[in-house]
């Protein structure tokens, strides 16, 4: 990695006062841990003249627990999420996605905001300057053309946060705060199927915090990622599953996927499934499902197909599992 580039750190101490550098000041960046966005900078991946810190503004940390559901603020660290056992009760998926992020030095400064607003990740993309230099880079950054897909006009950098999935199956809302207000949208509308601008996010706009609703009576939720190590790495593909059961058969069914395209997704059609039986007929369906909905592309070094089979057999087997627990 490179020297950071040369830039004006500005500390808000209100949302007002970020939003309104954010607005003001074109290239600025939002930061709180930075363990996406430092990384990047020393990468060559931009070079934005201010950086907002965002991490004195109060509030902005609150973790609050109604009877309406749980609000979580942007600058709650993984760490903090991951270690509510209240929240593991009500919901699995969401701690255990926040467990399952980067090393626990990530985590004890990584913010939930940050996980969710993640730039998306590509081999031709997460390289060192003088390498994509020499590689005549690429369209996300500084390039033409898309190197996994030449022909295409679109960039195919995969979206690889862990926390979208698991509160998208949990029916989350994200808080956004900007120059003309408040508002609140569902999680998956904050993402866009675009490698290179795959947040939904007006000039000056930023995640405050997310707002998830009370879950249905004997709902389950898990969460499950593969990566190339045990630890530390993102999601070649992730999997976030809430079920609620009845006899043996399916009330209700979300998915949540991540890794695969350039945006998470909640697989299409799981309502049409309501009052069938959970069983090996259910779980191929299934995964054809998983595999048709997913698109990955050559953006990591290991195969396409084989991040779509394994979408495809983690929903499966978290399905099955999460039914033998409701049992």
């Amino acid at each position: 990695m490179e020297r950071l580039p040369a830039f004006e750190l500005r500390r808000a101490s209100s949302l007002a006062e970020a939003i309104g550098w954010l607005a003001g000041t074109p290239g600025a960046r939002a930061i709180a841990g930075g363990t996406d966005l430092v990384p990047n900078l020393r990468d060559g991946l931009g070079s934005p003249p201010v950086l907002v810190d965002l991490s004195g503004i109060a509030g902005l940390d609150a973790l609050v627990a109604g009877d309406d559901g749980v609000r979580i603020g942007a600058n709650v660290t993984l760490a903090r999420l991951a270690s509510d056992a209240a929240l593991a009760q009500a919901l699995p998926a969401v701690v255990q996605a926040a467990a399952s992020i980067a090393a626990p030095g990530h985590r004890s400064v990584a913010t939930v905001g940050g996980n969710l607003c993640v730039d998306t990740r590509c081999v031709y993309y997460n390289q060192s300057e003088w390498w994509r230099r020499s590689n005549d880079y690429c369209l996300k950054h500084g390039g033409d053309t898309c190197h996994v897909a030449p022909h295409g006009e679109r960039c195919h950098a995969a979206y690889a946060g862990d926390l979208a999935p698991a509160l998208i199956v949990c029916g989350a809302r994200v808080e956004i705060a900007g120059p003309d207000g408040t508002r609140g949208i569902a999680i998956e509308d904050l993402y866009r199927d675009d490698g290179r601008a795959h947040l939904a996010l007006g000039p000056g706009e930023l995640v405050a915090g997310v707002v998830v609703p009370v879950q249905p009576p004997r709902a389950r939720s898990a969460y499950r990622k593969a990566r190339a190590r045990g630890a530390i790495d993102f999601p070649l593909a992730g999997v976030a599953v809430r079920l609620s059961a009845d006899a043996g058969r399916v009330a209700s069914l979300a998915v949540g996927l991540t890794g695969t395209n350039s945006r998470p997704l909640r697989l299409a059609g799981t309502d049409a499934w309501s009052g069938r039986a959970i069983d090996e007929a259910l779980l191929a369906d299934l995964g054809k499902a998983v595999q048709k909905q997913v698109s990955p592309m050559r953006t990591t070094l290991t195969q396409a197909n084989w991040r779509r089979q394994v979408a495809a057999v983690a929903a499966q087997r978290l399905v099955r599992e999460l039914a033998e627990a409701i049992a």
